[in-house]
């Protein structure tokens, strides 16, 4: 009977270095993966290669109606800026913002959110109010403003400047924080001369403080997720032919070049009222509009061109303040007072806005938020303590508007 003898196969011992060479590169790959998971958890967002192409901007309108917050400078800008590629848009559908189309319909644009702001502030001004007739203007505009923003690519879909000109020139314009600033200062220093002490004005000036900021980051939310809820049902129209988007150029501007004769052939008691500023409208629109277009990008997370369009609102309505309320020599002329009346509500009423503010408020995550928010309220409202203060202590300037209409 023959002995089995155990022989060692060939095959068998081809395999020993092959399975010790898998096991090394498992083990390189889960080294590999437990290193990339460490920088995950210590920076909060996944590494990419250097191939990779660069990350998708943000959809600020997405971000308002989820809670979230933006991570980079080109989506803070986008707010102001048309739709572009990042809107799965085509190229046709694609306008520069300094295209003439785009500022044309910002003209018109401008004059109907002036007029929708004094309209508002008009019929919320009565005997017995409970809310301050400004809350009224900055809770619409942020609505309308929140809404725009989550339906931003149909409208671009549609026509591109019409997105411009809802959010940049009808909200920014509604909406005012120069006004707002200015509103704040005179209750702090009683500037109508109500029936109350210091603790009573200590606490209207925090009321039209926290409600405002409140008012304002609420109706953009709101306006963010009513937009969301519609945008299945959302049919986008047919783009205009080429002559109806000429001929709505030209309309718009038309519509703007009609306020100056209305100022002058309207009855003189109008002017004061609304067509004065109109004509300063658009200005102060197109001066935010290029302030946010290049020097927005220029800071990480920080809008410098709205901060600097609402601090130069402000410090030049507190200008126009202390002119309107002159006693010595006398009161000014009526006509100077409307031309300052104009430059009040028109130039710096469209120059600075709340709904854009309020839109990178919600948008910036919470630390950023918070130092823009205070940083923007706080510094306004020593400017104006700076160009009222010393005019109303030495006696020469009047708590009150004396310009007489």
């Amino acid at each position: 009977m023959s002995r089995a003898v155990n022989v060692p196969l060939a095959s068998d011992n081809r395999e020993e270095p092959f399975a010790e060479a898998r096991n090394a590169e498992d083990g390189q790959a889960q080294s590999r993966q437990a290193s990339t998971v460490e920088k995950v958890l210590s920076s909060g967002e996944p590494s990419q290669d250097n191939d990779s192409p660069p990350p998708r901007r943000s959809d600020v309108g997405n971000v308002l109606a989820r809670h979230s917050s933006v991570r980079d400078a080109d989506s803070l800008a986008s707010i102001d800026r048309p739709p572009s590629e990042e809107e799965n848009l085509p190229p046709s559908k694609i306008y520069e913002p300094l295209s003439f189309p785009v500022l044309a319909l910002l003209m018109p644009a401008s004059i109907f959110g002036v007029l929708a702001r004094l309209g508002l502030q008009a019929i919320t001004a009565y005997d017995g109010k409970e809310i301050f007739p400004l809350a009224w203007v900055q809770g619409a505009g942020c609505l309308v403003m929140g809404f725009a923003l989550g339906l931003k690519e149909p409208i671009g879909q549609f026509y591109g400047p019409l997105y411009t000109a809802i959010t940049t020139g009808f909200c920014g314009s509604l909406t005012t924080f120069s006004g707002w600033q200015v509103d704040i200062f005179e209750s702090w220093i009683n500037g109508t001369a109500s029936h109350r002490d210091w603790l009573r004005d200590a606490i209207d000036g925090a009321g039209k403080t926290v409600f405002t900021f409140a008012i304002s980051l609420s109706a953009i939310s709101f306006g963010a997720h009513l937009s969301k809820l519609l945008l299945p049902y959302v049919r986008t129209a047919r783009t205009p032919s080429r002559p109806v988007r000429y001929t709505l150029s030209a309309l718009a501007v038309l519509v703007y070049a009609a306020a100056y004769p209305a100022y002058f052939r309207m009855s003189p008691r109008f002017r004061h009222e609304a067509t004065a500023a109109l004509l300063f409208s658009f200005p102060g629109t197109l001066s935010r509009y290029l302030l946010s277009l290049s020097l927005n990008p220029r800071l990480k997370l920080f809008p410098l061109g709205t901060f600097a369009a609402n601090m130069v609102g402000t410090a030049l309505l507190g200008t126009f303040q202390v002119l309107r309320s002159i006693r010595h020599p006398g009161p000014l002329s009526a006509n100077a007072c409307n031309v300052l009346q104009g430059l009040a509500d028109g130039y710096c009423g469209c120059l600075t806005t709340v709904s854009t503010f309020a839109a990178e408020v919600d948008a910036l995550p919470p630390r950023r938020a918070w130092l823009y928010a205070v940083l923007s309220w706080l510094t306004g409202q020593v400017l104006l303590a700076i160009i009222l203060g010393p005019s109303i202590g030495v006696g020469h300037v009047s708590r009150e508007i004396t310009c007489r209409f």
